[in-house]
């Protein structure tokens, strides 16, 4: 789930004799050039942006109280932009869970660009070589990149979680995403990538300026349903890749060394996505949550579409393949 923009080489390291314990083999990167620390630059401003918006907000709103409209349109982007990365990016675009139509897809590839997340066609590379190389070498954010010691763990748990976005580890969309480079729509709204980032959070400072009609609920606007919003998907789907690889139950069998796990404190804001481990062992199906009272709201939408006829050919879990896959 890359915030880079444009990756430009990249070879996966073969996992080669790897025993799923010792620390992964340093590859041969190469040195960064001026366009690869800009990425590490621009990066680290998406990356700190929100935080710095929690100060200017304890400066800003010390005495006050939020306004109503600050949690009304941070809710609804909140909502927007994370489907646009569940539904979107990652069971529509990386494992073809369903087809979509035309005005579907590019709406969910848009909003999911509005995450601030990167390019759809960089996120959904990088996410397919992750499938590809799931906790052994070639992983681009695996918790164990450090080995199972506690030492290592900890250096791989922060490492998965924020770490590998400024590494010089960039991954070919020529290679992971031809599918995507081959589409016009998706190639416009990832170079569009940029632009959308800017209206992700000119909407909320407008929208919060036209309800209360102040630039004052424009300003909390723009830092609640902007800023706060976007740190907030972040951690949560950075979550997915760090602390559902590392805690959580595995009731189902995946491949030699992936951890993928399933992780419920996490399922309602991450839109289903924390049952990973069901990901991991079946990773077209359209839905994550298949057991009682796992709650997966990007398969409710999925469904809903589908009953629309705006989505086709939807790849939902039958129970016997998830019978077959339990442990």
């Amino acid at each position: 789930m890359s915030l880079l923009s444009t990756p430009r080489t990249a070879t996966p390291r073969p996992d080669g004799d790897y025993d799923g314990t010792s620390p992964f083999p340093e590859g041969s990167s190469p040195p960064r050039d001026g366009g690869a620390r800009l990425d590490v630059t621009v990066t680290a401003m998406i990356v700190a942006l929100p935080f710095l918006a929690l100060g200017v907000l304890g400066w800003l709103l010390w005495g006050r109280l939020i306004h109503p409209s600050d949690i009304v349109l941070g809710v609804a982007l909140y909502a927007i932009t994370g489907f646009g990365v569940t539904v979107g990016f990652h069971r529509g675009l990386t494992h073809g869970s369903y087809q979509a139509v035309r005005p579907v897809r590019v709406a969910l590839a848009v909003a999911g660009s509005m995450s601030f997340q990167g390019d759809v066609v960089s996120w959904v590379a990088t996410h397919r070589r992750h499938h590809a190389f799931t906790d052994r070498p070639g992983d681009p954010h695996s918790p164990y990149r450090y080995g199972t010691h506690l030492r290592g763990q900890l250096r791989g748990l922060l490492d998965a979680h924020v770490g590998w976005l400024f590494r010089n580890d960039p991954t070919p969309p020529e290679r992971y995403a031809p599918d995507l480079l081959a589409d016009p729509d998706i190639r416009a709204i990832s170079r569009a990538f940029p632009l959308l980032c800017l209206v992700t959070l000119a909407l909320p400072f407008g929208l919060g300026w036209a309800i209360g009609g102040s630039w004052l609920y424009g300003v909390t606007g723009l830092l609640w349903a902007g800023l706060v919003r976007i740190a907030l998907l972040h951690h949560v789907t950075w979550s997915v890749n760090s602390l559902c690889h590392m805690i959580g139950d595995r009731p189902f069998r995946t491949r030699r060394h992936d951890r993928a796990t399933n992780l419920w404190p996490l399922a309602l804001l991450s839109f289903g996505e924390s049952w990973h481990n069901l990901h991991h062992a079946e990773p077209t199906s359209a839905r994550h949550g298949v057991g009682r009272g796992q709650i997966d709201p990007s398969a409710a939408l999925i469904r809903l579409l589908e009953r629309l006829g705006l989505v086709h050919d939807v790849r939902w879990p039958t129970p016997e393949r998830v019978a077959a896959r339990r442990l």
